[in-house]
This record gives structure tokens, sequence and C-alpha cells, in this order.
């Protein structure tokens, strides 16, 4: 519902050389839809109803809301502050039919739509009418390009919060795919959305580069507090995925009133491919002795990559040689270490030092939290595969015991992206929801940088906690 299943550095990578491996699980995290949609609406559309046309969040009869954004060229998708979510595809006399979640499993729910002007909708045989925000789109510049960008603030003249959203890795058009920019608002909250550069409406050339990405990040929140004028009250970050190496770095270069990370990393980029093959093998039940070898791959791997992808086969070759005979090695994935055991080596030197333009990969993001003052959430899913948790929540943990403004929340039986799951019988695991309370905490943490009470059924630990009433 809330947070597109955008991807690190590395989780990029795997994504990108997915197509030269032909690897299942990595390509079906690449192909996962972004939670997020538009603001008010995108060229293009369901067959029979423009997207253009009914893009938006409305507000039923019974009291609650509902968003409608674009998934692709023919669906539309659902999401509720809730958290659950479903795909929308148009039936032959003109209304939409929903599926459960991602995973193409019919949910029951019918949905149709008014004329564009009227700005009706009946969701699941509740009639509602969509929500007006104040839109101000623009062009700004950042770090040497101009960038596009989206205020949206609930209608009024009230002085409200308003959050930078901060891209992960994708290469997709947050202004177009990202429904918390109506969701938020919908709730109160201004959001300041706009393209990452190199794409959508955004100029410059698409790059890893943090630094630029976080100097482009700043010019945001500047353009963001210009156009709101006297409405702007705490005005922040969150940062998503890639982002949570982002929006921390931006924060430190210039204050902002909060920070929030989704399912980021306080590790490196290539510790996140460590971390994810020592995942890999310790949820099959192999122990430290099968990792502390498998660590051996990942390093062989690091070197090809350090070295621009150049050398370092023969390496990587001599390490698999030797263990492949090991139970456990058909295992081995990690975010980028499947790609290089399974792509030929002219491939890989042709087709990876483009996919890592900018790629600091041995950035360490703890120097910047460490001197960081500004409070920040981070919300993390503590099954999730591509950016394993378990070791950036006990550094934020000890951050938060050492006295820094850290509070940490993980949800339980959710994956990138923050979203709940299935598995299906082949393992292939198929996303159903954000989890319940996953929205409300984003939310209160932005209007006062504390929480307060239960958030479904998620962990919550830091400074700022008020424990739930008993």
């Amino acid at each position: 519902m809330i947070i597109p299943a955008t991807h690190g550095l590395m989780l990029l990578l795997a994504t990108l050389l997915a197509a030269l491996a032909a690897e299942p699980r990595a390509a079906v995290a690449a192909g996962k839809p972004s939670s997020l949609a538009t603001a008010q609406g995108t060229p293009g559309g369901a067959t029979g109803v423009s997207q253009s046309c009914v893009v938006g969040s409305y507000r039923l009869r019974d009291g609650t809301d509902v968003d409608i954004g674009a998934s692709d060229a023919t669906h539309l998708r659902w999401r509720r502050r809730d958290g659950t979510t479903g795909a929308l595809a148009q039936a032959a006399d003109g209304t939409f039919t929903g599926t459960l979640g991602f995973t193409g499993r019919p949910d029951g729910k019918r949905v149709s739509f008014s004329d564009c002007r009227a700005g009706e909708i009946t969701f699941d045989g509740v009639a509602g009418r969509r929500i007006a925000f104040d839109v101000h789109e623009t062009t700004f510049r950042g770090t040497g390009v101009d960038l596009a960008g989206r205020l949206v603030l609930p209608a009024g003249g009230g002085v409200v919060p308003i959050v930078v959203l901060v891209h992960g890795s994708e290469r997709t058009s947050a202004r177009d795919f990202y429904a918390l920019q109506r969701l938020f608002p919908s709730d109160g909250v201004g959001v300041f959305v706009y393209d990452k550069r190199g794409t959508g409406g955004s100029g410059g050339t698409y790059t890893h580069d943090l630094l630029l990405l976080a100097e482009d990040a700043i010019a945001a929140v500047h353009e963001a507090r210009r156009l709101a004028g006297p409405r702007a009250g705490r005005t922040g970050y969150l940062g998503m995925s890639q982002g949570g190496w982002v929006a921390p770095l931006a924060a430190t270069l210039e204050r902002v009133d909060f920070v929030e990370v989704a399912y980021g990393l306080a590790v490196s980029p290539l510790d996140e491919d460590r971390e994810a093959i020592a995942l890999d093998l310790t949820r099959r039940g192999f122990g430290a002795e099968a990792v502390g070898e498998a660590m051996e791959i990942a390093d062989a791997s690091a070197a090809i990559i350090r070295s621009g992808f150049r050398e370092g086969y023969d390496r990587l070759d001599a390490v698999r040689a030797r263990l492949a005979s090991k139970p456990w090695f058909h295992w081995v994935h990690g975010n980028v270490t499947f790609a290089l055991l399974a792509t030929p080596p002219a491939e890989m030197r042709e087709q990876g030092p483009a996919l890592l333009a900018g790629v600091s990969l041995d950035y360490d993001p703890m120097p910047v939290l460490r001197n960081l003052a500004t409070p920040q959430l981070w919300v993390l899913g503590e099954d999730d595969l591509d950016a394993p948790s378990a070791e950036t929540a006990r550094r934020l943990h000890a951050l938060a015991a050492d006295g820094h403004p850290v509070t940490t929340a993980v949800f339980p039986h959710a994956e990138h992206g923050l979203f709940e799951y299935e598995t299906a019988p082949d393992g292939t695991r198929l996303s159903t929801r954000n989890p319940e309370g996953y929205f409300t905490m984003l939310r209160d943490f932005i209007r006062g940088g504390t929480l307060a009470g239960r958030y479904g059924a998620s962990a919550v630990a830091g400074p700022g906690v008020t424990p739930p009433s008993r």
C-alpha cells in the first residue's frame, strides 16, 4: 500500500543482472510492482478509463478513504491506510474487478467510476468522491540539473508538516507511481515528491552517487518550503531502501526536523550482499561453518566488483570448484553473487561497469548516523531477504543505547518494501499487503517525532516511545 519495493544499490544490480543470469528469485523481486502510484494522474491507462481521470484518493460515505493509483498500462491499484491493497483490471462492462495484493488471486472487489468532472467512485458497493488537494507542480534546480517535483498539501490554509520522499534506486518516476503523495495529504500531512535525476521528468544522468543524490534531496526540501510558504510546518525526509543511505546523509549536511527510513540499511552496499548470502543459508538450517565458507564466495565476488568487473574471475572459479559439492552451495544467492556465478565473464565485463555508475561500494553509513542529531525512525521488515535487517537493527539499537535519537520498528513477517507475504509451494513469495499500523507509524512520527501506543505487530524501541497502555 504505502511504500514501493525499491531497492538498495546491490539489489538494483541484482535486478538488472537477473536478466543475464535468468535467476527466478531476483526476477520476481525486480518485477514486483511499486506499492505507490501517481498524485493527480498519469497519462495512458486502462482500456476505456483514463488513469489520469480516475487516479486520486477518495472519501467514501462510510467515512473511510481509498486511494486509486496507476499500476501499469492496463491496471490500476487500490490502497487503504490500513495496509490493504489490490490490483484492478477493467471488465467488459467498464467496471473494474480486483485481485488480492500482488497475488493475482480474485478478491471479489468491484469498482466503478463516474465521468471525470464528477470525480465519483463506487468501491466495493460504497459510493465516494475524490478528495481535493492543493497541488503545486514545479521544476527546481538540483546540483547541476533541473528536477521535476510536485508539492501536495491538504486543502486549506493551515500549517502542516511536510515530508520529502527520497527515492530508492528504481528508475521509474516517483511523481507517477508514489501513492504517498495522496495518502499522506488525505490524513493531514503534506508531501513533496520528485523524480530523481535521470528518471521521469527530471534531467541529468541516472546515478548511484549518494552525495549527489543527497544534495538533490536538500534542494527538494528548499523547494518544498518555498512552495508551501507559511503553511510549512515540521519538514523532513522519508528515505526508502537506497534512500535510507541518502536521507540521513542529506540531514547531516543540512538539518531538517526528522528523518524516516523504510527498509533501508545501516551497512555498506557490499555488506548487503554478504548479509543476504548469510541469510540464504541460515534460514535453511545451515550453520556457522557453512556461512564462513560461503563468505569466501562473497569475497571473490566483491573483488570482481571492486575491479570494475575487469578481473578476479579466476579466483571466483577456483572457489566455486572447491565448494560446489557442498550441500549448501545451491542456496548461495545474495543480491549480486548469484549473477556473477551464473554469467559468463565476457558478459559481466561488458555489462557490469555501467550498472554501478557512481556507486561507493564500501560506503559506511555509521559515521553519518553517529553524527546525526536529527530524530530518526527506521522501519524494517524482519523477513527482508533483499536487504537483511538483523545487523541494521542491531546497529540502530546500539546507537539508541548510546543516546542517539534513533527509534527502530521491526515488523514481523514483512519483506522488502514492508510487504507481508504468502509463500507459494515453489518457495516464491507473493506480497499481500503492508502491515497494519505501518502508515499510522510513519504519519505520527512526521507529525511530532514520537510514537505512542501499538502499531500492529511491530516491535518498537528507542527514545520518545510511549509504551501502549495495558
